[in-house]
């Protein structure tokens, strides 16, 4: 007698991930193993002094040209999508058509740093931190939005009227790929109009920037059924801002749990737990996800320029043709022979806040070499990592380990100096990109793959840990804030 069964097909999750300069998408299996994936870089454009902009077409294509190969691949087994974005970075479109009015202002971008001055001297800084846990800074999407209404002719008249529609990444792909618009909570808290204590759009500061609430998405959690992939019918049951998305891939669930993620700029966000906690030395609270009715809140330092820096060694000076020659180039024992490196290519962030400092290398001579500029310049990375978990530890959060990832943690040199300078153990996510599994996990709790958070510690693993092997040389640190000091005296 012959027994027949039934055979079920593979299961896939797809999580689209889409970053400051290039867009991925990842196909994962159930266990979160990555199965296969493609990328698109495109160019950024900085027509002035301080601005940063994306073609929108340039974008979409990337996020299309790596989507719909593998959508048509595994269309018949993908279960769920999940998409993960650059946060603040803002697009205005036609509701009707769904053309953009204007490039994409990326989160880099400083255009506004007029604005935000006159809103502070108004004595407005105090109360958006309070609804918001962020700093008035260009940083963030409102007054990006409010220049664009203000620039593009004919854009506040048409908002108002309602033909309109304003999103960070998240939304903007959603509507393109889903004709929904929504988003969620993660990038919602990071536009500075969304009150993160009763978590909605605040209607006082949508009047404090003169912007008609009828352009704003929907805001949901992050795992939720947000719409369907126009031609498969897929689900898309994850969206979650690209940082959040790393806390949550690196299940940084419980408090004080912290990751680190290196990427364009370079990101620390630590758990502290379902009430928000807000810090008075220029960290951000942010909320770090909303899942299965659950919000988890989160302090964050933000490092404004981090791959950005490599890159422009690579590029810019042409010190090297490949990142990965990096390790190779750095100095035995961090010694950069004198010379420092102030970071500040996009401004800085936490906790100076200051968006018009720019970067500068100190104590160069004849005798300096390009080995030395490079050492310069990733022990500037880490000394702003350690600033900031400094800031953490005196705002009472214990530190028991740091979870790192992101393109630069594949240099091994550099995450012992980061273990050795911060003084802490750092455990390496054995992907890379967290921010995809992040994307994923969202998803998979929307569409019911897993049924809480607890199911996931079952499927991920830890990569490499690192332990300090001996504190690094403090003089050079103090050096480096005396420099940092000193300059932003300037400014």
């Amino acid at each position: 007698m012959w027994i027949k069964y039934k055979i079920v097909p593979m299961s896939h999750v797809l999580a689209i991930d889409q970053g400051t300069s290039s867009s991925r998408t990842i196909i994962f299996d159930t266990q979160l193993r990555k199965v296969e994936s493609l990328q698109e870089e495109y160019p950024l454009d900085y027509p002035k002094s301080g601005w940063v902009e994306i073609d929108p077409e340039a974008l979409m294509a990337s996020v299309e040209n790596t989507l719909n190969p593998l959508i048509k691949k595994y269309k018949n087994t993908i279960q769920a999508i999940g998409i993960t974005n650059q946060r603040e970075s803002t697009v205005v479109w036609e509701r009707k058509s769904g053309k953009p009015i204007y490039p994409i202002i990326v989160w880099q971008d400083r255009r506004t740093e007029d604005l935000c001055k006159k809103i502070k001297a108004e004595g407005n800084e105090e109360p958006i931190f309070k609804k918001t846990g962020l700093q008035v800074d260009p940083y963030f999407s409102a007054t990006k939005i409010a220049w664009i209404l203000d620039n593009v002719p004919e854009a506040r008249k048409k908002a108002e009227k309602g033909d309109l529609l304003f999103g960070t990444i998240d939304t903007f792909l959603l509507w393109q790929l889903a004709g929904e618009h929504k988003t969620d909570v993660t990038n919602a808290c990071r536009t500075m109009l969304y009150n993160i204590n009763n978590k909605e759009w605040d209607q006082d500061l949508l009047e404090l920037f003169n912007i008609p609430k009828s352009i704003l998405p929907q805001v949901e959690e992050s795992s939720h059924e947000f719409g369907q992939h126009k031609e498969t019918k897929i689900k898309i049951t994850g969206i979650i801002g690209d940082q959040q998305a790393a806390l949550f891939g690196q299940q940084c669930f419980r408090m004080n749990s912290m990751k680190a993620t290196f990427g364009t700029g370079c990101f620390l966000m630590a758990n502290t737990g379902g009430e928000p906690k807000y810090s008075n030395q220029g960290l951000l609270t942010t909320i770090g996800y909303g899942v299965s009715n659950t919000t988890a809140y989160a302090l964050e330092g933000s490092i404004f320029s981090c791959g950005t820096i490599v890159k422009w060694l690579r590029d810019g000076l042409g010190f090297f043709k490949d990142a990965s020659e990096t390790e190779a180039l750095i100095n035995k024992d961090w010694n950069s022979n004198g010379v420092l490196f102030i970071p500040a290519l996009s401004g800085l962030g936490v906790p100076h806040w200051n968006p018009t400092i720019k970067g500068s290398f100190y104590g160069l001579t004849a005798d300096n070499s390009k080995e030395d500029l490079i050492t310069a310049a990733f022990k500037s990375i880490a000394y702003q990592l350690k600033d900031i978990l400094k800031l953490l530890k005196s705002e009472g959060l214990v530190v028991e380990g740091l979870s790192i990832d992101g393109g630069m943690t594949v240099n091994k040199t550099f995450c012992q100096l980061l273990s050795d300078l911060l003084e802490e153990q750092v455990n390496v996510s054995e992907n890379p990109e967290s921010t995809a599994i992040g994307a994923a996990s969202v998803a998979m709790v929307g569409v019911g793959l897993l049924s809480s958070i607890d199911d996931l510690k079952k499927v991920s693993s830890v990569g490499a840990t690192f332990n300090p092997k001996g504190s690094l040389d403090q003089e050079d640190y103090s050096n480096w804030q005396e420099n940092l000091d000193l300059l932003k005296a300037n400014y």
